[in-house]
Parts: structure tokens; C-alpha cells; sequence
């Protein structure tokens, strides 16, 4: 069995992920490409994981390739999670992922409208027929607007009563989500900047007129576990398993059907796909300031190899993680954007001189590129709140 070190598996990141200067993308479709899918929980980890990878590309640009070419999609997909991804994956995505939360969640929602005694899932699927109809005769509309459409969406239940968080919502939110999960309707363009959530929503066939296809679950997953070893490889089942939120035995099936090549990670059985055994050889030496929920940091749920013992500065309790400093393959720091726009950083190891002169560079071309805009991650970390107080 080929044992793939700890050197490697941070040269093959470098150079695959698209963060070593001489391996850049070209555009944010191919940035995108490079790591799967991009977190989208936080819009603006999508324009700032582009802008790690590539000459750097505006926001504009990424806005073009998001709304006016749609090369992009965004989308409900791996661990119930937010992602922007290429257009030709979001078929495997809603077949292998999505599909199956859309069921899980109709059954949840249909038990809370039935205990608040307001209606059944054939209520809920009137509901949902009624606001697509609105939906396609105004074109683009936000949940707002579609509530004035249909009255029904603002009918408000009482959410875990009892409990110190309860809170009486309305349904507005979940009739968008399972039209959504269903592949019927996609979220547009946001109202605000590049780091707003609030979007329109169209019709899915506005942007995509073959819709998403009725690809089978299982070769849906074995595509999917395919992207995510050329571009992550080499993992363990454990990482997929996490990475992707399936059972043990979907893995399993997935790994059965594209029979990866199994290789020793230091004591730990991994897979990469079964041409991808050759050595990847070391990249220039790189930095690079990656975004809160960036996919290369939140790729793989055994992260030692690159994240070393800087957890608990850089994830929060829940597991998210904030805004990192990378160098040559692992995470050396964090960084934060405080109020006045500047980006400061701090590292948590020595680096050297060289590479902490091109940190500071990195950091000045980040309040450059950012501008007037303020991001504040959704997900708070100790490192990033120390650094903006």
C-alpha cells in the first residue's frame, strides 16, 4: 500500500486547491471546481474563497458568474448546507443529497403544522402550489412579496414550546425551503451587497430550462465521492462520511462503485482515485487568507495534518470554522476584519520572516479588495473576535 505522508497530502492541497500562486484559477467556476462546491451559509465566504484562488477576481466577476452566466448555482446540499456549485454538479448534488432532506424535512414540518392544528401535508403542498404559481407570474420575488401573493405563507406557529428558544415563526421560510430542496425554485440575485442573505427567488426553469434531472440516488453519490477525491484526495471514509452527511453503508456503496485505490495516511486507511497514485510535487512556498467556512479548511473532519493544535482559536463549539491564515499546505494563523476596514491577522506559530512579510502583503491586498464592504462572520470564533475587539 502506498503511504501518502503528511508532506504530500499538503502539496497535493496547495496545488489543488488552487492556492499556490503558480496554480491559480482562471475564473470562479474553476475556483469552484477546484474544491467541489463552495460554502454559501455565509455569502460572503463565496466571494472571498474566489478571491484566495484566483488572480485575484472581483466581485463583480463573481457576481457575473453567479447571476448573469449562472455558471453557479446556489443551493441546499452536503450536511444540510448551504453551497455555491458548478451548474453541471447540481443534478449529482440535489439526486445524492438534497432529495433525500426534502423528505426528511416535509415530514418535520407537516408534524408542526398538524400539532398547531393548522393544516396537513396536502395543506402544505396547496400552499406550495399556490406560491410557485405567484412566483412565476411576478418572476422574481422575495419571500416578502410572496407572502402579500398568498396570505397563507404568513401563518405563524409556535416552535419548540417549553424550551428557553422557543419563538412562534411564520411558514414563509419553510414553504421557500421545501420549493427550493424539491429543485423547483433558485435563489437569485441578493437585494444589498455581496454579503447580504436576502435573496429573490425564480422559477428553476428560469435558470436552468432541463431543470435538475432525475439522476438515480446511488450513481449520484458515487459522482459526487468521485469529485470530492480528485479534488480532496486522499481521504478516509470517515472524512466522507462527514464531509457529505450520509450513512456509513451509502459511503461504503459510493467508494464500492469507483473503487478507489487504498493508501496508507500514516496508520489510517485512505482512498484516492485509482490514477492519482503519482506524487504531486511540492508547489513554490504560498500563503493565503481563506474566508470563515472556507471548503479546504471544512474538507476533512480529521484535520491534524493541517490544523495542527489551533482549534480551539479557530472553530467555534459547533465546529465552524472562521477566517484562517494558511502557508505551504497548513493553517499558521487567523485574521479578522476590523471596523475601519483594515484586515489584521495574527499567526499562532513562526512561520519565518519571509512568509510572515508575505502574510502582512496578503493581509494589504485583502483590505484593498474588500473595500467599503464590512464581513463579519455569521459564526463567531475566539481568534476573530479578539482581533475586531
Amino acid at each position: 500500500m502506498r503511504r501518502l505522508g503528511i508532506d504530500e497530502r499538503r502539496a497535493r492541497l496547495g496545488v489543488r486547491h488552487r492556492l499556490a500562486t503558480s496554480a491559480r484559477a482562471s475564473t470562479p467556476l474553476d475556483a469552484a471546481r477546484s474544491v467541489v462546491a463552495l460554502h454559501s451559509t455565509d455569502p460572503a465566504s463565496v466571494f472571498l474563497a474566489v478571491c484566495a484562488r484566483t488572480p485575484p477576481a472581483s466581485p463583480g466577476a463573481i457576481e457575473c458568474a453567479l447571476y448573469d452566466e449562472r455558471s453557479l448555482i446556489r443551493m441546499l446540499g452536503m450536511r444540510r448546507t448551504m453551497f455555491v456549485v458548478p451548474r453541471e454538479l447540481a443534478p449529482v448534488v440535489q439526486a445524492s443529497c438534497t432529495r433525500a432532506i426534502a423528505t426528511v424535512q416535509r415530514r418535520r414540518y407537516t408534524q408542526l403544522l398538524v400539532e398547531g392544528g393548522v393544516g396537513d401535508g396536502t395543506w402544505l403542498s396547496d400552499v406550495e402550489e399556490s406560491t410557485a404559481r405567484a412566483l412565476t407570474a411576478r418572476g422574481y420575488a422575495t419571500g416578502a412579496q410572496l407572502s402579500a401573493d398568498e396570505p397563507r405563507l404568513r401563518t405563524q406557529l409556535l416552535v419548540a414550546e417549553g424550551k428557553a428558544y422557543a419563538a412562534r415563526q411564520n411558514i414563509t421560510t419553510w414553504v421557500l425551503f421545501m420549493l427550493a430542496a424539491d429543485g423547483r425554485i433558485i435563489r437569485g440575485r441578493p437585494r444589498g451587497s455581496w454579503t447580504s442573505s436576502q435573496y429573490e427567488w425564480c422559477p428553476a426553469e428560469t435558470w436552468l430550462p432541463d431543470g435538475l434531472g432525475e439522476l438515480a440516488a446511488e450513481d449520484a453519490r458515487a459522482e459526487l465521492v468521485r469529485r470530492w477525491l480528485a479534488a480532496f484526495g486522499p481521504g478516509t471514509a470517515a472524512d466522507l462520511r462527514w464531509w457529505t452527511g450520509w450513512t456509513a453503508a451509502q459511503v461504503k456503496q459510493a467508494l464500492t462503485a469507483i473503487g478507489p485505490a487504498e493508501v496508507d495516511l500514516d496508520g489510517a486507511i485512505g482512498f484516492v482515485l485509482p490514477d492519482d497514485l503519482e506524487p504531486v510535487g511540492r508547489p513554490e512556498p504560498w500563503v493565503a487568507l481563506l474566508p470563515a467556512l472556507d471548503p479546504t479548511a471544512m474538507g476533512w473532519t480529521e484535520r491534524s495534518w493541517y490544523l495542527g493544535s489551533h482549534a480551539p482559536a479557530l472553530f467555534d463549539r459547533s465546529g465552524n470554522v472562521g477566517p484562517t491564515v494558511w502557508s505551504d499546505g497548513r493553517i499558521v494563523g487567523g485574521w479578522a476584519q476590523r471596523a475601519n476596514g483594515e484586515v489584521v491577522f495574527r499567526l499562532l506559530e513562526d512561520i519565518g520572516g519571509e512568509s510572515a512579510a508575505a502574510v502582512e502583503t496578503a493581509a494589504q491586498r485583502m483590505t484593498k479588495w474588500i473595500g467599503t464592504v464590512r464581513v463579519t462572520p455569521r459564526f463567531r470564533t475566539p481568534l476573530e473576535r479578539e482581533l475586531t475587539a
